[in-house]
């Protein structure tokens, strides 16, 4: 590791000012930026950790919804989300390890956007809002690409508020040494219709499955996704499955989330 200076702000105004400066780089679980900076594949002079504010930890219901802080660690939420929205505490239950999840926050895993990371297919198959220090933004605008969102510099997760599904449930396909998802599906239902939304499979980060959504709205059963296809042509495909394994795995898995909602 390099010298680097380290600020741990008490407030939201704080950390907003510490992070304007130049070089400076948002600390939240640091399960993926401190290996990074390890291996010297990035290098802030100033590390701002978010831990320290009170007011981006928690989970609360609120508005309808659930609300939960950015600094909020996964073990956290799978423990204060389950009488409030099962789904999503399984989801925070199954991340990595009982290391990881005892540090790594569900702000920093939708701010790094990995494109096998878990949460991403939460937030947006539950078409939440991400809100920050700037703004509020829906989760079908935020995500955009592998390792890429709507976050613009100096910007970072204050809370998540996710509407609370009638039905839900996420399956997952784990990658053994890691447990990210190989491929992994979060379905919701809501009174206007489903939401699917697939991680670990695509060349472009999370999405969400248009056609599996349109069957599952007007029919909630495995079966009504029995005849669709999943197009393999832009899936990752490496040492751990093919494009055409991964598609295959969408499909599956999907159905398998539809019967355990």
């Amino acid at each position: 590791m390099y010298d680097f200076e380290f600020v741990k702000p008490s407030s939201i105004a704080e950390a907003a000012k510490a992070l304007a400066a130049d070089g400076a780089q948002a600390l939240s679980g640091g399960q993926t930026l401190l290996p990074t900076m390890k291996q010297r594949l990035a290098a802030p002079g100033t590390l701002v950790s978010l831990t320290g504010i009170a007011e981006m930890q928690g989970v609360c219901l609120s508005d309808g919804g659930l609300h939960i802080g950015g600094a909020t660690p996964h073990a956290v939420v799978a423990a204060q989300a389950k009488p409030h929205y099962p789904a999503l505490a399984a989801l925070a239950g199954g991340i990595g390890d009982p290391a990881v999840r005892n540090r790594g926050t569900i702000g920093g895993s939708i701010a790094n956007n990995d494109p096998a990371a878990c949460y991403p297919s939460a937030v947006l198959a539950s078409g939440a809002t991400v809100v920050t220090n700037k703004r509020k933004i829906a989760a079908d605008d935020y995500f955009q690409g592998m390792f890429t969102t709507a976050l613009e510099e100096g910007e970072f997760v204050i809370e998540v508020r996710f509407p609370i599904p009638q039905k839900a449930a996420y399956v997952k396909f784990n990658q053994p040494a890691s447990r990210f998802a190989l491929t992994g599906v979060f379905v919701a239902k809501f009174a206007d219709g489903v939401r699917v939304a697939v991680t670990g499979a695509s060349n472009d980060g999370v999405f969400r499955w248009a056609e599996a959504e349109a069957a599952l709205s007007a029919d909630f059963r495995a079966e009504a996704i029995a005849g669709l296809v999943v197009d393999g042509s832009d899936m990752i495909s490496d040492l751990h499955g093919s494009g055409a394994y991964r598609a295959n795995l969408v499909k599956v898995l999907t159905g398998r989330a539809v019967s355990a909602a």
